[in-house]
C-alpha cells in the first residue's frame, strides 16, 4: 500500500511541479510573448496558481466520494484527471500558433489538473496511515510525502536533460513538450498498480457500521472548525517556504541573477534527491518524540534560513548555489515528514478524507499559489531579495503559532470518534492527548 501511495503521488506531483518548472523557465515567452520577459512570467505563474484554486474544490468533490464510497476507487479516478490534464497541457498550440485561445486552453487544463491533486493528497496520505500501525503511522504517513520531492525530481531531471541535449530553440520550439507527453506512459503504470490496492480496513469497518457520513463537509465544519484552521495554518509557513525555496528560486537564478538554467533546476535536482531520504527519516522520528516538536523545530531553521538563502544565491557560485538549496529544502523535510500524520489525525475516521483533504487544500491558496508571485513582485518592487525573506519569515511564524496551539497527535487513536482535535484540553506545551 506504501508503493502504491508513493509511486501514485510521485506522479501526481511529477505533472504538477513540471507545470511549475515550465512556467519559470518557457510560458512567459511561448503564451505571453508580448509582455517584457518579468511580466510575462508573471503572468505564466498566474495561470500556475489558478492549480491552487482549484484544489480544495478537488478535495471537496473526491473527499465527499472518499468517505462516502472509498479511498481505493476515488485515487484511480485522481490519477486519471489529473495525467489527462497534464498529457493534453503537452498538446497546447502557442501563442503565435492561436492568439489568446492559447493562455485560455492553459488556464483550463491547469484548473483540471488542480482538481485531480484536490483529491490525491488526502486518499494517499489517509490509505497509508490506515493501512499500516499505530507505532508507525508518522513513517508510514511520510512516504506519500516524498511523492513531492520525487515528482518535483523527476520533472527538474526531464527538463535538465532537455535543457542540456536540445539548443534554446529546440527546446522553445518543441522541447517543453516532451514531459507533459510522457506523463501519459506514467499515468499508465501509476494506474495498473493502484488498482491492486485494497480498500482501507478503518473505512470498511465505517461502511458495515453504517457510521458514513451523509454530507460530510458539512459535518467537518460543524465537528471540527477549529481543526480545520490549525490544519490550514500550520501548512502555510510551510507551503510557501518550499515554493520559495524550489520554484521561485529558478525565476531568480535565471531572471534576477542572469545564470543559465541548468544551474537552477541542477540546484533543485541535487536539494530533491536530499529530501526523499529526509520526510520519511523526520516522518519517523515524529513517531518517538511527537509531530509538533519536529514540526516546529523545522519552521524556526527555515525561517532562519530564508534570510541566508539568497545572500548565499547571488554569490553567483554554482556549488554555494547548490548548498543553499539543499539546506533550504532540508529544513522543509523537518517540516514536510510529520506534517501528515499530523493533519490526517485531526479528524475521524468517517470525515477524515474531507477534512484532511480540506485543510491542507485550502492553505495551498494562501501558500503555494501566492509565494512566486508575491515574490516575484517584492524584489521588483524592493529592488532585492531581503523582503521575500521577511514574507517566508511571517508566513512560517503563523505555523509556529498553530502549532503552539495545537495537540500533539502522535498518539491519539484511529477507532475513535475524534472530538475537535484543536479545541482538545491540555497545555500547547505538553505532549496533548494520548
Amino acid at each position: 500500500m506504501i508503493i502504491a501511495s508513493l509511486i501514485g503521488t510521485s506522479l501526481e506531483w511529477y505533472d504538477f511541479f513540471l507545470y511549475g518548472s515550465a512556467a519559470a523557465l518557457v510560458f512567459g515567452k511561448l503564451f505571453f510573448p508580448h509582455f517584457e520577459s518579468l511580466t510575462g512570467t508573471l503572468l505564466a505563474f498566474a495561470t500556475y496558481a489558478v492549480g491552487f484554486v482549484a484544489r480544495p474544490l478537488g478535495g471537496v468533490i473526491f473527499g465527499h466520494f472518499g468517505d462516502r464510497v472509498g479511498r481505493r476507487n476515488v485515487l484511480v479516478v485522481t490519477l486519471l484527471v489529473m495525467g489527462a490534464a497534464t498529457f493534453a497541457i503537452g498538446l497546447v498550440p502557442t501563442y503565435a500558433a492561436v492568439g489568446v485561445a492559447a493562455p485560455v486552453l492553459l488556464v483550463v487544463l491547469r484548473f483540471v489538473q488542480g482538481l485531480g491533486l484536490g483529491g490525491e493528497w488526502g486518499g494517499a496520505v489517509i490509505m497509508s496511515v490506515e493501512h499500516g500501525g499505530a507505532e508507525r503511522r508518522g513513517l508510514n504517513a511520510s512516504w506519500p510525502q516524498v511523492g513531492v520531492p520525487a515528482g518535483n525530481l523527476l520533472a527538474a531531471a526531464v527538463l535538465w536533460v532537455l535543457n542540456g541535449v536540445l539548443s534554446d530553440a529546440a527546446f522553445l520550439s518543441w522541447g517543453w513538450r516532451v514531459p507533459f507527453l510522457l506523463s501519459g506512459i506514467l499515468v499508465a503504470v501509476g494506474l495498473w498498480i493502484r488498482l491492486t490496492v485494497t480498500e482501507s480496513p478503518l473505512f470498511a469497518e465505517v461502511e458495515e457500521s453504517g457510521a458514513k457520513a451523509k454530507i460530510p463537509l458539512v459535518e467537518v465544519l460543524r465537528r471540527h472548525p477549529r481543526g480545520l484552521l490549525v490544519a490550514m495554518a500550520g501548512r502555510i509557513g510551510t507551503d510557501v517556504a518550499f515554493y520559495t525555496f524550489s520554484l521561485y528560486v529558478l525565476t531568480y537564478i535565471t531572471g534576477t541573477l542572469g545564470l543559465p538554467r541548468s544551474v537552477g533546476l541542477a540546484a533543485v535536482l541535487i536539494g530533491s534527491a536530499c529530501q526523499l531520504a529526509l520526510i520519511p527519516a523526520f516522518g519517523a522520528l515524529s513517531d518517538r518524540v511527537g509531530r509538533r516538536p519536529v514540526y516546529a523545530v523545522g519552521a524556526l531553521c527555515a525561517a532562519a534560513w530564508a534570510f541566508a538563502f539568497f545572500p548565499l544565491l547571488a554569490t553567483t557560485n554554482r556549488l554555494v548555489i547548490v548548498l543553499a538549496t539543499v539546506v533550504a529544502l532540508a529544513t522543509h523535510a523537518a517540516m514536510y515528514g510529520p506534517q501528515a500524520a499530523f493533519i490526517v489525525e485531526l479528524f475521524s475516521t468517517r470525515l477524515r478524507y474531507s477534512g484532511a483533504s480540506m485543510g491542507y487544500q485550502v492553505a495551498g491558496i494562501l501558500g503555494g499559489a501566492l509565494a512566486p508571485i508575491i515574490s516575484i513582485k517584492l524584489v521588483q518592487v524592493t529592488g532585492g531579495a531581503f523582503a521575500v525573506s521577511v514574507y517566508v519569515l511571517v508566513a512560517l511564524l503563523i505555523t509556529l503559532v498553530a502549532l503552539w496551539f495545537a495537540p500533539e497527535t502522535a498518539r491519539v487513536g484511529l477507532h475513535t470518534e475524534q472530538p475537535d482535535a484543536a479545541g482538545a484540553r491540555g497545555s500547547p506545551r505538553g505532549p496533548g492527548p494520548r
